[in-house]
């Protein structure tokens, strides 16, 4: 008979820090985990910050209705990613992690150490470029269900930070990253498919989907780069592309299109998954969010940074069109019914 799993309420905090803090990694900080607080440099002499939530059930599910269970990893993975992505959309440099976890009795203790190691992994892979980064401390406390929230801090370097609100008339709308991907996994994770056999299936599109919706990989590298080569505004595509390139034409004053025939080609890409599941692969692109690559407005004459496509126009007046026609669908809204 195999052993009951040893869950979280059969531990005292200390113990579970004691499993938390070695999968961590080394910190970056001048005073790291163990203090009432963590103590970071600021060279630059500003500190650019943000905060993001993961709650069960509204942003992931442990048991999804095609089968696939979410493993901590995962979770751990896509707070750091998103969270990071943040940082790189000001034009900074992410520099500390701080996290928040909350925790039912039952979550089984193999969890929770599968979460931290995620975290670490999502702030020292390569492909996100966060060497400069590391999980600093955090808290940890017991509610009815799981809540991943993450604070994450950055340096500018000296540079001036990219904000929604500088985009202007004339300047070229270029995008970097993945879109409609994620927006395709978490599809794929809704629908009645078995997941068991999508994972063995030769052909593995639908596979790589989710891992997309599960492990976002934005191009975080690219957001400094962007504001040295002159980037006017910039966010992170978390939304939905319509729904955010409305946020800087909104924060600007200006009116955005988007060029219907890239993000066309866009969609094909994702068209054999789209049949399969009977969705619109369109919609996806101009609508999916959680694929977390960046969004700039530069000037005219701006020589684009390698990895941004340009994807659109910003001209005078208001509002987000694609190919000159109001968007078939808009994106993401938390709090819409």
């Amino acid at each position: 008979m195999p052993l009951e799993a040893l869950t979280v309420d059969q531990l005292d905090e200390k113990a579970l820090l004691a499993r938390i803090f070695p999968r961590l990694g080394p910190t970056t900080a001048l005073v790291g985990p163990g203090d009432d607080a963590a103590v970071i440099a600021a060279p630059d002499g500003r500190m650019v910050i943000s905060i993001d939530t993961l709650v069960q059930d509204a942003d992931f599910r442990l048991l999804w209705p095609s089968g696939y269970r979410t493993t901590g990893f995962v979770v751990g993975w896509k707070c750091a990613a998103q969270n990071l992505s943040d940082i790189s959309a000001m034009g900074a440099v992410p520099t500390s992690l701080v996290v928040s976890l909350t925790l039912p009795g039952r979550t089984e203790v193999a969890w929770v150490e599968d979460l931290a190691t995620g975290l670490a992994a999502g702030v020292q892979s390569l492909t996100l470029n966060a060497g400069r980064c590391s999980v600093v401390g955090g808290d940890l406390g017991r509610g009815s269900q799981i809540v991943v929230t993450a604070a994450v801090t950055g340096d500018l370097e000296g540079r001036a930070p990219v904000l929604r609100s500088g985009a202007r008339p004339g300047d070229v709308l270029a995008h970097s990253g993945a879109l409609g991907a994620a927006a395709a996994g978490l599809a794929v994770l809704e629908s009645s498919l078995d997941y068991s056999i999508v994972r063995e299936e030769e052909n593995q599109v639908l596979a790589g989907l989710v891992a997309s919706q599960n492990r976002p990989h934005p191009p975080v590298h690219l957001g400094p780069q962007a504001a040295t080569a002159g980037a006017t505004a910039m966010l992170d595509v978390s939304d939905g592309l319509v729904r955010d390139a409305g946020r800087i034409a909104r924060a600007s004053g200006v009116a955005i299109d988007l060029d219907a025939g890239y993000l066309t080609s866009r969609a094909e890409v994702l068209a054999p998954a789209a049949a399969r599941l009977g969705a619109d692969p369109l919609a996806w692109v101009l609508g999916g969010g959680e694929d977390h690559g960046l969004l700039a407005t530069f000037p005219p004459d701006a020589v684009l940074p390698e990895g941004f496509v340009r994807i659109g126009d910003v001209a005078a007046g208001e509002g987000v069109t694609v190919g000159g026609q109001a968007p078939s669908t808009i994106g993401w809204d938390h709090f819409a019914g």
